[in-house]
């Protein structure tokens, strides 16, 4: 580890030795007086601003430019009408006195002045965290330039240094990685995105294939962003040995489960065996896939659940899809009637109540077949084809109301159970006779 102490120490030093000038001078507590002055005056526009505009329908007609300058602007009234004031009184100090006696009015003005464009620059990033991150960076930059101390921190941060291998690690070198990586990865982010819009909006892609080339362009982004933001802060890829060997035991040991999990996201979307809208059925889980992840697909019951299920389940486990092939689906209803019945006229009913179903397919006629005869009554199978999965159930109950109605129009009756208990004696023991006496 290298440390410079010497420099850092000079550098504190000078630091120091520049406060405390400007502190022992009477005309800083007068810059100061000024400083809080003009910072209450702004405030206090800043609060009549917001009370009297409505920044959202505030030039809503007006270029994008000069419709985003005019909100920034007017939502930092406080700024910008405490930078004007500043850059007043610095004109007035200059022409009545030593332009040195108001060197904290011009750093307050540049500071302020600097804020307001950062965060006119920061306005069209629509992340909350990046335009935080990358404001406060930009203004510590700026408020070091300004007093002129940029080139000073940069030496010391440069000055600390730890070496692995081939790779010399310092505090600017990794804020230096850590700004270009922000960028990158947003900027990858909106190029992503732009192009998820244009895939999904293309008809001659199947919603798997969508899936594929989206996830495949935001990983390919992410590891050229990476890679370039490495390379642009002078990181040699190849250093990195060590560190992909560490990662190939992690993935080894630890994430085998993630690795499997996103190689099987990957072969489920280049085999089509199942896409975004397809009724499945994963163990005790049913419902429309809704989403599919690289680590797991959602599947959205209609209950209002969704089930997270790992991509590895789909590989290994048995997958019931209702609609690979063909969305249609076969309802099937057994129920049962009485020796008392016609066994014709029962599969005629059944039958003709099947067909006149709303969601029942006219291409393909329901059937119903005699399957058994029990000690109850006589079993019957009636199965109707439906052209969408989602209208099984509700077809299945409407089905049933109407045989009810059917059996009971033609005096079917469906078989129930029917126990005798007989007693055999009628004389109560002993004990019970002599205790109910008592």
């Amino acid at each position: 580890m290298d440390v410079n102490l010497n420099d850092i120490l000079d550098f504190l030093q000078a630091a120091a030795r520049s406060v405390g000038a400007e502190v022992t001078s009477p005309w800083f507590y007068f810059q100061l007086g000024l400083v809080l002055a003009a910072a209450g005056i702004g405030f206090a526009v800043n609060a009549l601003v917001e009370s009297r505009i409505d920044i959202t329908s505030l030039a809503v007609r007006w270029p994008l430019l000069l419709r985003r300058t005019v909100r920034v602007v007017v939502g930092s009234a406080s700024v910008a009408v405490f930078a004007l004031l500043m850059v007043l009184a610095r004109n007035v100090m200059v022409m009545t006195t030593w332009p040195s006696r108001s060197y904290l009015l011009m750093v307050a003005a540049k500071l302020a002045f600097a804020w307001l464009i950062i965060r006119l620059v920061a306005s069209g990033i629509h992340n909350t965290f990046v335009v935080r991150t990358v404001s406060v960076l930009a203004f510590l930059v700026a408020a070091l330039s300004i007093i002129g101390q940029l080139n000073p921190v940069i030496d010391a941060l440069d000055s600390v240094a730890i070496t692995l291998g081939g790779l010399r690690l310092t505090p600017l070198l990794l804020i230096k990685l850590g700004v270009l990586l922000i960028l990158a990865l947003w900027l990858t982010n909106v190029v992503s995105n732009f192009a998820e819009s244009r895939i999904t909006q293309s008809s001659d892609l199947t919603p798997s294939l969508q899936v594929l080339l989206v996830k495949m362009i935001r990983v390919g982004l992410l590891i050229f962003a990476i890679a370039v933001a490495l390379s642009a802060v002078g990181i040699n890829l190849s250093a990195l040995a060590i560190f992909s060997g560490a990662a190939g035991v992690g993935i080894g040991f630890g994430l085998q489960k993630i690795v499997a999990n996103f190689i099987s996201g990957l072969i489920l979307l280049v085999d089509k065996s199942v896409k975004p809208g397809d009724l499945v059925t994963i163990g005790d889980s049913s419902g429309r896939i809704s989403t599919m992840n690289t680590r797991y697909i959602a599947v959205a019951a209609g209950d209002g659940r969704e089930f997270l299920i790992p991509n590895e389940d789909l590989i290994t486990q048995k997958v019931t899809n209702w609609t690979y092939t063909d969305k249609n689906a076969l309802v099937k209803i057994n129920f049962g009637t009485n020796y008392d019945a016609n066994p014709r006229l029962v599969c005629k009913l059944a039958v003709e109540v099947a067909a006149a179903a709303k969601a029942a397919l006219k291409s393909k006629p329901p059937t119903c077949l005699l399957t058994e005869f029990t000690d109850a009554g006589m079993k019957f199978s009636l199965t109707v084809w439906v052209a969408d999965p989602d209208n099984i159930g509700t077809t299945q109950n409407e089905v049933m109301l109407a045989l009810w109605d059917a059996f009971k129009r033609e005096d079917i009756h469906v078989p129930y159970p029917v126990r005798e208990i007989r007693v055999r004696g009628g004389a109560l023991p002993a004990e019970t006779s002599a205790d109910s006496s008592t």
